[in-house]
């Protein structure tokens, strides 16, 4: 399912995408069961539009896609990889291209950076760090990494220990969040979150 509007999001094809500051954003996998702007009994609406509006806002170009149910993980991450692999070929800075995925989007995006083992790439991982990181001890990931987690989540904890399996990591950084909104806390574009992650692209992508 695809869904255009003014602020560009479109399918993974990137031979239509200027070359400016790029933006993936990869949604959470209850987008993938219940559609766009689904609402958690629990979490509430989660704002796909709003979020990636939010992203859009230091004038990137914003590149989303609604995956289909059941998607699996390491798939799309080889696909998002050649995505990317050929954006750079046509002419794109590796150090103006991020990755942001949250909850499964944040797994996807941690396969993806795995996959590209490029050190320029920057990747940040929303609410993505649970057990199952624990369970490949062989799985690490590469470029510059943003990790943002909320403290009252279960489900997605602490990226720092899983990034430093790479000693040679290009950057890590790590931000705690303190909302109280457990997953939910990036079921909308909250400044909380939006606000540290665009300052943190702006200043890595810096020459």
């Amino acid at each position: 399912m695809l869904i255009k509007s003014l602020m560009v999001i479109c399918s993974l094809f990137v031979g239509e995408l200027a070359f400016a500051e790029t933006i993936f954003y990869l949604h959470g996998r209850i987008i993938e069961a219940e559609g766009v702007q689904p609402v958690h009994r629990r979490f509430g609406l989660y704002d796909y539009y709003g979020i990636v509006e939010a992203l859009q806002a230091n004038g990137a170009t914003v590149v989303s896609e609604v995956r289909k149910v059941d998607t699996k993980a390491v798939q799309y991450a080889r696909k998002l990889v050649d995505q990317i692999e050929e954006l750079i070929k046509t002419g794109e800075r590796a150090s103006d291209i991020t990755i942001v995925g949250f909850s499964k989007g944040g797994g996807i995006a941690i396969y993806a950076s795995s996959l590209l083992n490029n050190s320029e790439v920057n990747f940040v991982f929303l609410a993505a760090c649970g057990g199952w990181v624990s369970s490949d001890p062989e799985l690490t990931v590469n470029g510059n990494i943003l990790s943002i987690y909320e403290e009252s989540d279960t489900m997605g904890r602490s990226c720092e220990n899983f990034v430093r399996r790479n000693d040679e990591i290009s950057s890590f950084q790590e931000i705690e969040l303190s909302t109280g909104k457990e997953h939910g806390a990036f079921y909308l574009p909250r400044d909380v979150w939006t606000k540290p992650l665009l300052a943190w692209i702006a200043d890595i992508a810096r020459p």
